[in-house]
């Protein structure tokens, strides 16, 4: 039997970590909080400047020109949802209802894209808005939107292939391409058969994440970012990039997709499979020797001019994220969620804002797509989402160690 003093002693202990945790957490969202007022006083200035003609309205900031103005997109860019779903973070993580209103403002204008067929990015546009917006108010509005959404998605999958077919552009480059941030949209289809009853929306999702655990995957569980099939047969075409360094390389943000993505599929399946490459991928990142100390990746892991290369903030941010999850389910959960913990802490230190500044971003100094020499040292609105994800994680763990993270909890009835 354990005596009481030793009882006493680690109930003071797990107090006092409990404490340490969530200090950086009050400093870093009251910060949030103020980037997130300038930011939403920002958006309508810029919104002033009107599309050009026949051009869809600008719903939601991106992220910073190169001249450092806010750069605003339509509701049919794969990063529109973002913005929505950090303010239904923020309203959650404060329980402030100014920005649970500011959160309904943003989400609106989403909701076009529900049956917009031509993208892949679903999940992100619409899960992260319409799906977060339902997981804390069970609007039954937002309940059919992501409904809606999933069918639409659904209309993507090739049964040859098994997968998800990912982009439509670039016809003569590709047949049937997929990409590793395509595990990512899946959240989506699982989340449909919860609030419908519909078995479908499940079986494309496992589909889908079995056919990229077999064919995106290399021997040290480093993931391609592209694998092109071929639409008839489901043959693998060949293997690719379109964002990373080279065909081989190890962009950072596809490792993370996939980190992030076999984690939430254990979440929902409880397959061991996918328990199993969460682990392998994660690591794969965090054993790499290219990983720097403050853990925080380079754009590419094989980028060629290290250690001078951009960092990826926004990689680091959905890592972080998934770490914190992948800790409440796997027997490495003590070293995983230290790993975590470290990430944020720099990201925090060392990433963010100063107060008053960015135009309202949160996080600074991610890269979009360094071949194409967009968006380079940049702050981005999904390294803000999973930043924001990342602190509630962290958050929620201090309070209940060992529960499931319920900054992402599954959306249900």
């Amino acid at each position: 039997m354990i005596s009481k003093p030793i009882i006493a002693a680690l109930g003071l202990l797990l107090h006092t970590a409990s404490a340490r945790a969530q200090a950086p957490f009050a400093k870093t969202l009251k910060l949030a909080e103020t980037q997130a007022t300038l930011l939403l006083q920002e958006v309508p200035k810029a919104q002033q400047h009107p599309a050009p003609p026949g051009k869809p309205p600008l719903v939601s900031p991106r992220t910073l020109s190169p001249a450092g103005e806010l750069v605003l997109v339509p509701s049919r860019d794969w990063t529109s949802g973002f913005f929505p779903g950090y303010l239904w973070l923020l309203a959650e993580a404060t329980g402030n209802t100014q920005w649970q209103a500011a959160a309904r403002a943003y989400t609106a204008p989403i909701e076009a894209e529900k049956t917009n067929g031509t993208t892949h990015d679903m999940g992100f546009k619409v899960y992260c808005s319409f799906g977060t917006g339902y997981r804390l108010t069970k609007d039954p509005a937002y309940r059919e939107v992501v409904l809606t959404a999933a069918r639409t998605l659904s209309t993507r999958f090739n049964p040859k292939v098994g997968s998800l077919r990912s982009w439509d552009h670039h016809r003569d480059t590709w047949g049937f391409p997929v990409i590793i941030d395509n595990m990512l949209n899946l959240e989506l289809l699982f989340a449909a058969t919860r609030l419908s009853g519909d078995s479908s929306f499940y079986k494309i999702a496992v589909s889908h994440a079995n056919t990229t655990l077999k064919n995106h995957f290399r021997p040290d569980f480093s993931t391609y970012h592209v694998v092109d099939y071929d639409s008839a047969t489901g043959r693998v075409m060949r293997r690719m990039t379109h964002q990373g360094y080279a065909d081989e390389s190890a962009w950072a943000r596809g490792q993370g997709w996939a980190l992030y993505g076999y984690t939430m599929c254990y979440r929902e399946t409880r397959s061991p499979t996918y328990l199993a490459q969460a682990e392998h991928v994660a690591q794969f990142i965090l054993n790499h020797p290219n990983l720097p100390a403050d853990l925080i990746p380079y754009w590419d892991f094989n980028a060629p001019d290290i250690p001078r290369a951009p960092r990826d903030a926004s990689a680091g941010a959905v890592i972080a994220s998934a770490l914190y999850e992948l800790s409440t389910y796997s027997p490495n959960g003590a070293f995983y969620r230290r790993q975590a913990d470290k990430m944020m802490a720099n990201l925090a230190r060392h990433y963010t804002a100063r107060p008053g500044s960015s135009h309202g971003f949160l996080l600074l100094h991610s890269t979009g797509n360094k071949p194409a020499n967009g968006e380079i040292d940049v702050p981005l609105n999904y390294a803000d989402y999973y930043f924001m994800e990342a602190l509630l994680r962290c958050k929620n763990l201090g309070e209940r160690t060992g529960a499931a993270p319920r900054a992402r909890e599954a959306v249900t009835e």
